[in-house]
């Protein structure tokens, strides 16, 4: 099973809420699992490798990219802030649906032991933000331009529990975890001229330990640890880990990242299979053909709610959500968007629609021209930008004599007479009076996604369905 970064939705997805881990997905006794007495112990182990998911997902996920003794690509040692300095091109195969809309200037910390301090230099009324996520995977703070302005600002991140006096001039922002992974992001048109520009505003960017906040500070160098695998894919080391090390791990990591307060009953059910935040693993309490049943079981109940979530929209080809960031007790909804969006924003900064089929449910694919037009005044909303990108197959950017990989307003885009605007989505160029609202495509099949940054939350607005992505239709 492989399932891409935002394969599917596609930035995100929703699964039903409740108190505890919903039992959709699961089978009924006597089903094909063939387990009879003690089926309730299986399944429970199975809603605490979902409720975990998450949390094990992040600390792999830390380790590969903090593996560096110095800053190099997409991986950096803890507390050390990585600047990505361009967008990648149709070559780059690091991560899937990359895009070409913000520079990712962003740093794994632990707060564990002190606090950390973040100074975000004057960006000069640039679009930005700097989503905060704790080791569970919620976004617990975003300063940025929606929230926080565009001035300079400096903030401490606090870690659970942490008392102590703090410097005047700066803001606290309490952790839940002492994991905390900052994944900002900066807008940036990709010209020269605009490259340079942010590339001053990144280095102004300051992360230094509470201890050393108004000193001279250089980050030490990482410890490299040969035994992490760099290569296999993160949600793979993940899946393919037995449930003896997983639930291993998850007791370990809930002793520094504790779980929340609204998460007690599930952890105390949890317990009567071995499972306590900050314990050993008591392995003896499920039986051992159970734990070799578990990772396949529990991943396969986060992956059907593709199917059956409500909460997924569906409209004209298009599927989308505006249910992430935050996830309260919904644990099945914040183990699927580990598994398919891993770092997703709010929704009040980013939704994500991607399309696999045109309007009356055909992929795509280049032998075919595609139209997307946008009636008068229904350009996509959103107040930080829009941007429709094209991906291949493997959703990977696609070789194109522009070197466009998405279309956006910056592209000066072209409206028809009557104030709509077409977008022309083929492989062979339109022609030069249309090349302006032209997305390249491959010779063979394609995926769309549409990014909304700060989407509008007044009318017209996709967050509230008062504004609708147009379908694409196949020219004829």
């Amino acid at each position: 099973m492989k399932i891409t970064r935002r394969q599917a939705a596609f930035g995100g997805m929703s699964l039903v809420a409740g108190s505890s881990i919903s039992t959709a997905g699961r089978a009924e006794p006597g089903s094909v699992l063939g387990i009879g007495e003690g089926l309730e112990d299986f399944w429970l182990a199975t809603d605490a490798y979902i409720y975990g998911y998450p949390l094990v997902t992040m600390e792999m996920t830390r380790r590969v990219l903090t593996n560096v003794a110095a800053p190099v690509g997409t991986r950096a040692p803890m507390g050390t802030i990585i600047k990505l300095r361009q967008y990648p091109d149709a070559s780059f195969r690091d991560v899937t649906a990359p895009n070409a809309d913000t520079l990712y200037t962003t740093a794994f910390f632990d707060v564990g032991k002190e606090p950390w301090v973040l100074s975000i230099p004057d960006m000069k009324g640039r679009y930005f933000l700097m989503p905060m996520l704790d080791g569970w995977t919620t976004v617990f703070q975003v300063p940025g331009k929606r929230t926080t302005g565009t001035g300079a600002q400096t903030y401490v991140i606090t870690g659970p529990g942490w008392k102590g006096s703090l410097p005047a001039g700066v803001k606290e922002y309490k952790s839940p975890t002492s994991i905390v992974w900052l994944l900002g992001r900066i807008y940036c048109t990709g010209t020269p001229e605009d490259y340079a520009e942010v590339h001053k505003l990144q280095d102004e960017f300051k992360l230094v330990p509470l201890s050393s906040y108004g000193k001279p500070y250089t980050p030490p160098s990482g410890t490299v640890d040969p035994s992490i695998d760099m290569k296999m894919a993160v949600r793979e080391q993940v899946n393919r880990m037995d449930a003896v090390s997983y639930f291993t791990l998850l007791c370990k990591l809930m002793k520094d990242n504790p779980p929340a307060a609204a998460d007690a009953p599930q952890i105390a059910k949890f317990a009567q299979i071995g499972i306590v935040p900050g314990q050993d693993f008591d392995a003896s309490k499920l039986k051992a053909d159970f734990l070799k049943r578990v990772p396949e079981v529990a991943v396969d109940r986060i992956m059907i709610q593709f199917k059956i979530n409500k909460d997924i929209k569906n409209e004209g080809g298009w599927a989308f959500t505006t249910k992430t960031g935050i996830y309260g007790t919904d644990y099945l909804m914040r183990a699927l968007i580990t598994a398919i969006g891993l770092g997703a924003n709010r929704p009040q900064d980013a939704v994500y629609p991607t399309s696999q089929k045109d309007a009356v449910g055909r992929k795509y694919n280049g032998a075919n021209k595609y139209v997307m037009r946008f009636p008068k005044g229904q350009l996509p909303p959103a107040s930080g930008f829009w941007s429709l990108t094209m991906y291949d197959a493997g959703y990977f950017f696609v070789n194109n004599p522009l070197n466009r990989y998405s279309i956006s307003a910056r592209q000066n885009l072209k409206s028809n007479p009557d104030g709509s605007t077409d977008l022309y989505i083929q492989k062979e160029s339109p022609g030069k009076d249309k090349e302006a609202n032209w997305l390249p495509s491959p010779p063979g099949d394609f995926i769309l996604m549409m990014r909304l940054y700060w989407p509008a939350e007044k009318n017209p607005s996709i967050i509230n369905g008062s504004w609708k992505i147009p379908p694409v239709t196949k020219v004829t």
